[in-house]
Order: structure tokens, then C-alpha cells, then sequence
């Protein structure tokens, strides 16, 4: 008798993981999606895929293209977000720091949450009289064991965390952890000693970035990147003249916030 609500219960949330399925399927997607591509991407049968995409549809986290079974995101899931980006409030207390940050610099500025082994970015900042605007915007990742944000993230994990964090990131690289590890171990002992990260054209070829991280008042991790062109920024300029102010960025964010630096 007692099996009946668990196996409810598990129903219930089997459906939920297959509707959150669905649509990180069409988020990931270049373009709209059929009932039949759905089910390919996600292995969900056909049948379910479509009961699932009509009740999304209902509720507006899917789109439905007229006179068509294919399927793109809707706006219920930007209304959605914009109540997930209002709760970080760090945001609203960093960014008129981060945006002078970025305009001593020259440089862009993005800051980012971990989601799985990238950085997904939240907040996007440029300088007023940048001549090359950046790709990057909210909603853009950057890799973790790659970029100067990602390695600052793990560098400000506590121990167990970092360890964790490592190893997953070791089983993802496979046969590409070789070369990787001694450029993330580098960078550990780099944030350890100047408080920053530096990525030069390890993320991206042609772009130099220096990357630290922030704690919300809660403990809630943030990392954060200023960087651009590597023929505009090179690493002597990084290192030589943005650093110190990056490092004077961070202070006066964490004096607003009331939390302790990094290195405190």
C-alpha cells in the first residue's frame, strides 16, 4: 500500500525531468524542432514528446509555428529568466563597478554562474569607446578549465569543492587532460599568488582575459572576466596596468557587499 504514492511521486517527477528534457532540446537546437526531431534528441517516444511540447505550448514555454508540428522557445521562459536574473543581486551592486572596470580598461567585462563545467554569463558590459564590441553576451559560456572567469571560479572553491569540480572536468577532457592539467593547475597557483587568473588565447585564440571571482552576501559564487582582442590588450598591458585596478574592483565590490576579499 505504501508503494502507490512513491510510485506517483516518481511519475510525476519522471514527466517533469522529460518536459525540462524537451526544452533544453530546443534551446540547444539552431532552429525549430518537429515532434519526430524532439524525440531523436531527447529518446523520449513520439507519442509523449508530443502531449509534452501541447503542454508546453499551453503554458508558453514553447512556441508553435503556424500551420507546423515544429517547435521553438517561448516567452514564458524569458519572463522566467528575468525572475532568475532579479534574484542575483549582486549584480545590481557590482555592475557600476564592473563597468568602470571596464572602461579604465578599454576592455569588455562579463560576469558568470557555473552551470556544469562552463560559466554561463548573466551580465555583459563594454566600454563606451570600445572600436571592436565583443561576441559575448548574456547567455554565452565559457569553459571552466579554459577561461581566465572559469579558473578563477574553481581557484575561490573551498577544497572538497574544487577537488570535485577537478575531476569532473578530468573525466570530460578524456585523452585531452594531459595537455589541459598543467595549464589548470597553473592557474590555481596563479590566483593563490596575484589574486587573479590569466588566460591568454588558451579560450579563445585571439582574446587575452584576466578573471576573478566574487561571493555573494549569501555565499553564492560569481566569476567574472575582463578581457578583448589580444592585438588591443596584450599581456604586458593586462598584467601591467588592468590587473591592479582589477584587484582594486574587487575590494571596493567586496567592501559594498560587506564579505571578506579572497585573500582575507
Amino acid at each position: 500500500m505504501n508503494s502507490m504514492p512513491e510510485q506517483g511521486a516518481g511519475a510525476e517527477v519522471s514527466a517533469l525531468a522529460r518536459g525540462l528534457a524537451v526544452l533544453k532540446a530546443v534551446g540547444d537546437a539552431a532552429g525549430p524542432l518537429s515532434n519526430r526531431e524532439l524525440a531523436d534528441a531527447t529518446g523520449i517516444p513520439k507519442p509523449t514528446v508530443s502531449r509534452l511540447a501541447a503542454t508546453l505550448v499551453a503554458s508558453g514555454y514553447l512556441r508553435q509555428a503556424p500551420d507546423s508540428e515544429r517547435f521553438s522557445l517561448g516567452p514564458a521562459l524569458l519572463d522566467m529568466s528575468n525572475r532568475y536574473l532579479r534574484h542575483f543581486d549582486l549584480r545590481g551592486v557590482a555592475r557600476p563597478h564592473l563597468l568602470a572596470l571596464a572602461e579604465f580598461a578599454g576592455a569588455s567585462v562579463h560576469m558568470g554562474v557555473r552551470d556544469e563545467l562552463d560559466m554561463l554569463i548573466i551580465d555583459s558590459m563594454r566600454p563606451r569607446t570600445a572600436m571592436i564590441s565583443s561576441r559575448i553576451d548574456v547567455g554565452s559560456r565559457m569553459t571552466i578549465a579554459t577561461s581566465a572567469a572559469g579558473r578563477a571560479y574553481l581557484a575561490a572553491l573551498p577544497s572538497v569543492e574544487q577537488a570535485e569540480l577537478l575531476d569532473q572536468i578530468r573525466l570530460a577532457s578524456g585523452e585531452n587532460w594531459a595537455a589541459l592539467e598543467p595549464r589548470v593547475m597553473a592557474g590555481l597557483e596563479e590566483h593563490a599568488r596575484l589574486g587573479y587568473c590569466s588566460s591568454f588565447g588558451e579560450w579563445h585564440p585571439h582574446i587575452h582575459a584576466l578573471g576573478f571571482s566574487l561571493r555573494g552576501p549569501r555565499g553564492e559564487r560569481y566569476a567574472c572576466s575582463c578581457g578583448g582582442p589580444a592585438y588591443l590588450l596584450p599581456r604586458e598591458t593586462m598584467v601591467a596596468r588592468i590587473a591592479p585596478k582589477l584587484l582594486e574592483t574587487v575590494q571596493q565590490i567586496n567592501a559594498d557587499i560587506g564579505v571578506a576579499s579572497p585573500a582575507d
